[in-house]
């Protein structure tokens, strides 16, 4: 499997890269197994924020209203009581909360082979020979976009995230740039355009590829 190639300034390669098949080439059956993934990933990055008072915690309430018994009047203990305008809440959330999803890490992986299957038949990834930034600016990063033809939602995909890349990369608008060890469905599903670097795509091979799944080599001993 080739897909396009372009050289670090944004030129038309003369060599296609070649994509594995075991990555970029699976069978997608159903989408079940990335909906899983996709929710995964937003439910792991929820923040708990929502609290609600209960009676205990709302300000005031501790004298009691009206006296137990003669007035004819039901029993109250508390002007905080939840029955009451002003007081606590029952079953609010507390703000422990558990919202985050579990998937076993076969389950992300062939998730993500999956979703870079999916896109690679839709033509959206590119393959280029190195994202270099020797001056970090924004303004040689969209240039590059440009020449690539790579608007609207556009993923990058480097293998080192330095402090260049970030500055270069960091206010160009619709533009996400990742390592290439954490690269996941959510990114790569929102992507109109996916660019993967030459070493990123090695990444992503002793990742993801068919050699990742067999056992490691036992050293014999001298």
């Amino acid at each position: 499997m080739s897909v396009t190639t372009y050289t670090k300034t944004g030129n038309r390669a003369t060599e296609a890269a070649k994509l594995d098949k075991h990555i970029f080439g699976v069978e997608v059956a159903n989408h079940e197994l990335i909906k899983q993934a996709y929710v995964a990933y937003l439910a792991n990055g929820r923040q708990n924020l929502a609290v609600t008072k209960t009676r205990g915690l709302v300000r005031g309430g501790g004298r009691k209203p009206w006296r137990q018994k003669g007035t004819g009047r039901a029993r109250v203990g508390s002007s905080r009581t939840p029955l009451w305008r002003g007081g606590g809440s029952i079953f609010g959330p507390t703000g422990l909360e558990n919202y985050s999803h579990k998937l076993t890490p076969a389950v992300r992986q062939q998730a993500l082979r999956q979703a870079l299957t999916l896109a690679n038949d839709a033509g959206k990834i590119k393959v280029i020979e190195t994202f270099e930034c020797k001056d970090g600016k924004v303004a040689t990063t969209v240039k590059l976009m440009q020449k690539l033809d790579a608007d609207k939602n556009v993923l990058l995909v480097i293998g080192n995230k330095d402090d260049l890349a970030q500055r270069a990369t960091r206010n160009v608008t619709n533009l996400k740039t990742v390592q290439a060890m954490y690269v996941n469905v959510y990114d790569v599903m929102n992507a109109d355009h996916i660019i993967i670097s030459q070493k990123s795509l090695g990444i992503i091979n002793n990742w993801l590829g068919d050699e990742a799944k067999k056992p490691a080599k036992k050293v014999a001993k001298e």
